[in-house]
């Protein structure tokens, strides 16, 4: 019997919400080992699989380790692991949730700087006044000494953050942050203002697999029965089904071609199109004639393959 595969996913806060909402809203639902506060789970409806309850923290680092096969994290932890990210870790597919925006934040009495120029700027004045680098705040190390250097910003000093980075500036342990923010109240409300070309990485939760781990062509089956049903889901809601009566065939497709040419595919009297034209086709039905025309919404939309899966499979070589 094959292992199972083997799937990191939050255990608490937030993300663990709407990740079992997520899951829940695509047929599968996490049951818990040992109730509550069980630390491994099973996924109904997904056989052959282990899931275990993780930080988001601890899954990245389980994914660029190779201990895991998927997970469930934020980009910003994922890139946070390094440069080699790409090279032990494959991003399937974005989840819609648990956005936040990875940026650089200055105090709002800086009125000369708003941009990352008018930072290096300061950083030189302030080097030359003091004789210290500026300080910069932060937990995601990697990715401001990356992206300080794309910009060309050289003269400061990272300060590693070990509690809340954005009360630093005010505490004196630093002059500005590189932080996570969701809606940038709390930067306000601690005096700070993020630049206008500040903002680093817009992420959001990701379902992604670790390259490095020992992968079966089992497991493989699984991810892509996963992801089907992942992608089917996500598909149908951007899909509405109209129906129309038989006696109106003909008629019916001679006005719908043009929306078929747009990707709509016919179905035995209907089309099956995107929501965003549905008003559009019902316009140009009832304009000729055919009626009455029913509307109805698939729950899911599936495939015969998945991209994403092709892809995972080339990298694992299986």
């Amino acid at each position: 019997m094959s292992a199972p595969l083997s799937i990191g996913l939050p255990s608490k806060g937030r993300l663990k919400e709407q990740t079992e909402a997520w899951l829940y809203d695509c047929g599968f639902r996490l049951e818990i080992d040992g109730g509550e506060r069980g630390y491994r789970a099973s996924i109904t409806g997904l056989p052959g699989v282990q899931v275990q309850l993780l930080s988001a923290a601890d899954i990245a680092a389980g994914l660029d380790g190779g201990d895991l096969h998927l997970g469930v994290t934020g980009e910003d932890l994922l890139r946070e692991r390094g440069d080699h990210l790409d090279d032990h870790v494959l991003l399937l597919r974005a989840l819609g949730f648990g956005r936040a925006d990875l940026v650089v934040a200055a105090p709002q009495s800086w009125l000369d700087v708003e941009t990352m120029a008018d930072v290096e700027e300061v950083a030189v004045a302030h080097l030359h006044r003091t004789g210290r680098r500026l300080r910069v705040a932060t937990k995601y190390m990697a990715q401001t000494r990356a992206f300080f250097a794309a910009v060309g910003v050289s003269d400061y000093r990272i300060v590693e953050s070990s509690g809340a980075t954005e009360g630093a500036p005010a505490a004196g342990a630093a002059e500005m942050i590189v932080d996570i923010t969701t809606t940038g109240a709390t930067l306000v409300a601690n005096g700070l203002k993020i630049l206008s070309d500040g903002v680093i990485l817009r992420s959001q939760a990701q379902l992604a697999a670790g390259l490095t781990a020992a992968w079966t062509p089992d497991q493989l089956a699984t991810v892509r029965r996963l992801l089907g049903v992942v992608e089917a889901r996500a598909r149908a809601l951007r899909l509405s089904l109209l129906a129309w009566p038989v006696e109106f065939a003909a008629k019916a497709e001679a006005v719908t071609e043009p929306f078929v040419a747009q990707g709509a595919s016919r179905r035995a009297n209907g089309l099956l199109a995107a929501s965003e034209i549905l008003f559009d086709i019902a316009g140009a039905l009832a304009t000729a004639g055919v009626g009455p025309v029913s509307v109805s919404r698939p729950e899911f939309a599936f495939e015969p393959t998945s991209p994403a899966v092709d892809n995972l499979a080339v990298r694992l070589r299986l």
